[in-house]
């Protein structure tokens, strides 16, 4: 089995296993999306919706928050680690969306890497999420481990990952393969401990039982 038929029956497996895939960030609106998947990086979707809520009450908009104090930004994120980076990133985010795109997230890659702390998988995830614009696949930690261990991708750059999947799913499922593969990574394929014994791709993974640390169970 080559890389794209294997790419083709990952796809309908993970479909079957997980049909309700979707982002596990919480937001109101374009702008809420990129601010909770900036701080997203490096640390888990439940940590960012727990410091959110409190953010987004205190600075709403572009406007407001371009206009905050760094500090105050910080304490409210400081859970979400890199926070210093975080806050600055953010703030520096708001104040051009305000200054070049008129209060509005723009909705193109090539904008929405202008802004700072913004980098393809945040473009992709916010691209897809608020305005069901497919530009490309976002790898995460989870789709850059599983589409090595599924032998859809030898390299360990991002970008050069992404480039791979593009290659091999359709460009209608570049946005939702994404939040199959967390889920799977999540659920079953974990970094240290995957259950290989429990997953539906055990038998095409070229990795299968080859992972120190798998398990046969759940």
């Amino acid at each position: 089995m080559d890389a794209a038929e294997r790419a083709r029956e990952v796809s309908r497996r993970l479909a079957e296993a997980y049909p309700e895939a979707h982002i596990m960030l919480r937001y109101g609106d374009p702008f809420q999306l990129l601010i909770a998947v900036m701080l997203s990086a490096q640390t888990t979707d439940v940590t960012v919706n727990k410091v959110t809520p409190e953010l987004f009450a205190a600075y709403p908009t572009p406007e407001a928050l371009a206009a905050a104090d760094q500090a105050d930004v910080e304490r409210i994120i400081y859970r979400t680690g890199f926070f210093r980076n975080k806050a600055r990133n953010a703030i520096a985010a708001a104040r051009m969306i305000v200054s070049e795109f008129g209060g509005e997230v723009p909705r193109t890659m090539e904008e929405l890497t202008r802004l700072p702390g913004v980098a393809r998988k945040t473009a992709n995830i916010v691209l897809f999420n608020a305005f069901g614009v497919l530009e490309g696949i976002a790898v995460d930690t989870h789709v850059l481990r599983l589409a090595q261990r599924l032998g859809l991708s030898e390299h360990k750059d991002a970008e050069k990952v992404e480039q791979d999947l593009m290659a091999l799913f359709p460009r209608e499922e570049w946005g939702v393969i994404t939040y199959r593969l967390i889920d799977h990574g999540r659920a079953v394929c974990d970094a240290k401990r995957p259950v290989c014994g429990a997953c539906v791709l055990a038998d095409i993974c070229p990795s299968a039982y080859a992972v120190k640390g798998w398990r046969g169970s759940a």
